[in-house]
């Protein structure tokens, strides 16, 4: 038996896979500020829907694969470690100078961002690397643990270091490592050249502090978390999701947490590239609706989005992470987006309720009104079925908070304040959508939506409206799209080598053994996930630009081209059409600079198999209850159960179809069918949309 469990910001999700093709749903309001609480009530779900107690249901799981939001949190809310930087003597500015950049360059208001570190824990170390290895300056050891020393006073509870061109030549930073180990042996370091050998200093710095940073909290997390699974019967090996698309060791994520950032978003489009797959889609706008946040990505020729721009906090006045990681737009305006009225507009998000205390029909304490409270009240979703009859939820007392809050201040009636609060958090989901398609010059009208997460269904049917798109799939898992993205991912670990070659005067030779040395790393790696390992796959790239240019492009190449007569050729066609693919253009009459080489080692932990629910044999229901659309106003609309619903059975709007953690809602004018998988297929242009009060006849 496999588990997989995503701590979100509002609930835990748990996905059990019975190794028997069929999978179970759980969920469980996430638990501040210790969410193994959160994560231990959904195993007790778990446990308790099997008949069993949680310690004999855990000893059954032979692998658990978590992701968690707990080391962008210490980020964000600054309770990260007490982190010191070493730099090389003369450079101490590299976190406070950046990259530049300004999102809005008139605005002489917003004040430069303060450095990761602050200059008061930041420490010059003599001694200097050359561009070419050479050594310029020996280390000063003498002044290194004098600077420790003064680590000491300073009750530093990590400390970077990041020297001057230790890609090259790593001796300094070694050694530096070294005396750390001996002198202050009970404080975490992160080696730059180690975690992130990337050229640029600041990208390099920035990564090595954030890494240093979490090491401690993170630590002491996954030891908890380990230690109270243990007590309660889990024997099976722990793997964390990685914000690369990817599974880890929680070993190897304790030695390099920065690994976990952004981990739980970067599962959904590994699985929306699934479920686009097996509807013959090969570019898929992979939605992730959760209480906190709508995630967005874009699925294109099958393949995962990947940035190196990930900034934490606002682009420009956050801090870049410097790392490769799946691309997710993430927008304040989940299902527990707080609605407001301030200057006589109205605003949905980004501030969340969270789980605690969560929408006010929770009745946890909640005071504001949400996405979810306009949901409730438009008849949406079942008052009295939500989490399969878990919780029970208040529709007077969200209506009474629409009115006050919203309603009242807008002079609008209830119900069309709660129709607006879905149409603007509608917008924002567009324009998020937008950005990651349109911007980038894709047509959304040629991809399918994968509608992820609870709150998905919610306005599924308008933001497809709004983009043109004419297909929405929900996977009958889609609730914990997350989740199940990591029992489909891979068991990854990518090695970098920063090697400058021009392809006018290419090295074969030295190139060769580049990917010889990438791939002897990539091996070696495989071999320390033993005999589970299967479909080992090597995935080289290299790094490379124009002269012209200031930035890289990752270009995807293979050993034959390295071992062709015109190896240099066949690398500058494969960065041209690149390039092209990526900007609309190419220079056939330019050479190509490769900075780095890349290898992306991937395997499997287990064959590849559908994960979906269990059908069920009774009723589809097509039961009605009072809705409210904009196109018709309030009437009675037919709800009907997904996993009983027919293959066959064709669903028209007005209407819901929902399940125990989701509801899609059928605007008028669409129609839904349920696919082979056991997912629902939504058509949001079947007929033109007209207002006409018949339908409420």
């Amino acid at each position: 038996m496999r588990l997989s469990i995503d701590v979100g910001g509002t609930f835990t999700d748990l996905v059990v896979d019975r190794s028997t093709g069929a999978a179970e749903i759980f969920k469980a309001p996430t638990t501040y500020p210790d969410p193994i609480d959160g994560i231990l009530a959904a195993v007790a779900l778990a446990a308790e829907a099997q008949g069993a107690d949680v310690e004999s249901f855990l000893g059954d799981v032979e692998v658990l694969f978590h992701s968690t939001t707990r080391a962008i949190n210490a980020v964000i809310t600054g309770q990260a470690a007490r982190t010191a930087l070493l730099a090389t003597e003369g450079h101490p500015d590299i976190l406070l100078i950046r990259e530049g950049g300004r999102t809005d360059p008139f605005n002489y208001r917003i004040s430069y961002p303060a450095p990761y570190i602050p200059r008061a824990l930041t420490f010059e170390i003599p001694g200097r690397i050359l561009a070419d290895g050479g050594e310029h300056a020996t280390l000063d050891e003498a002044a290194v643990l004098s600077v420790i020393e003064s680590l000491k006073a300073k009750k530093v509870e990590a400390v970077a270091v990041s020297l001057l061109w230790s890609i090259v030549n790593p001796a300094h930073e070694l050694r530096v490592g070294e005396l750390l180990a001996e002198h202050l042996p009970d404080v975490p370091f992160t080696l730059a050249h180690q975690l992130n050998p990337t050229v640029r200093e600041y990208r390099r710095t920035s990564s090595c502090a954030i890494d240093a940073s979490l090491k401690p909290i993170m630590s002491a997390y996954l030891r908890a978390l380990k230690q109270r699974l243990g007590a309660r019967g889990l024997k099976g090996q722990i793997f964390a999701v990685t914000s690369q698309g990817g599974l880890v060791d929680v070993e190897e994520l304790a030695e390099r947490p920065i690994l976990a950032l952004n981990s739980g978003p970067s599962m959904a489009p590994v699985a929306g590239r699934y479920f686009a797959k097996l509807q013959g889609v090969s570019t898929a706008i992979v939605t992730d609706a959760g209480g906190t946040t709508y995630d967005v990505s874009l699925v294109r020729g099958g393949a995962l989005p990947r940035t190196r721009e990930t900034w934490l906090g606002p682009v420009y006045q956050g801090h870049l992470t410097g790392f490769p990681s799946v691309d997710v737009k993430s927008v304040g305006a989940g299902g527990g987006s707080i609605a407001s009225v301030e200057g006589g507009l109205l605003r949905v998000g980004p501030e969340s309720a969270r789980s605690d205390p969560g929408p006010v029909c929770y009745g946890r304490g909640g005071t504001r009104p949400t996405v979810t409270d306009a949901a409730v009240v438009l008849g949406y979703i079942d008052p009295n079925f939500f989490l399969g009859g878990q919780m029970g939820l208040a529709v007077e007392a969200a209506r009474a908070a629409i009115e006050s809050d919203v309603a009242i201040p807008l002079g609008l009636g209830v119900e069309d304040a709660a129709l607006a609060i879905v149409d603007l958090a509608t917008e924002s989901m567009v324009h998020a959508i937008e950005d990651i398609t349109v911007k980038q010059g894709v047509d959304p009208e040629d991809a399918v939506i994968i509608g992820g997460g609870g709150a998905a269904g919610i306005n599924a049917v308008l933001i497809a409206r709004r983009l043109g798109c004419r297909s929405i799939l929900f996977p009958d898992v889609g609730a914990a799209l997350s989740a199940a993205g990591a029992m489909m991912s891979e068991l990854t670990s990518e090695f970098s080598q920063v090697v400058f070659m021009k392809t006018g005067a290419f090295d074969a030779a030295g190139a060769q053994g580049i990917v010889a040395g990438l791939k002897k790393r990539a091996e070696t790696f495989f071999a320390s996930a033993g005999g589970r390992a299967r479909d080992r796959r090597i995935d080289l790239a290299i790094e490379g630009r124009y002269p012209s240019q200031v930035w890289e492009i990752d270009v995807a190449i293979d050993e034959t081209m390295l071992a062709a007569e015109d190896a240099a050729q066949l690398l500058v066609a494969a960065f041209h059409a690149r390039h092209e693919e990526l900007f609309g253009f190419r220079d056939d009459g330019d050479d190509v600079e490769i900075m780095g080489w890349t290898a992306l080692a991937r395997c499997r932990l287990a064959d590849e198999s559908a994960i979906r629910l269990p059908s069920s044999s009774g009723a589809a229901g097509g039961q009605s209850r009072s809705m409210a659309f904009r196109e018709t106003g309030r009437i009675d609309a037919p709800a009907y159960r997904l996993e009983a619903l027919d293959v066959a059975a064709i669903v028209t709007g007005p209407a819901v179809v929902e399940s125990n953690f989701t509801t899609v809602v059928l605007a008028p004018g669409s129609r839904a069918s349920k696919t082979a998988e056991g997912g629902l297929i939504v058509e949001p242009f079947v007929q033109s949309v007209v207002r006409l009060r018949e339908f409420a006849a």
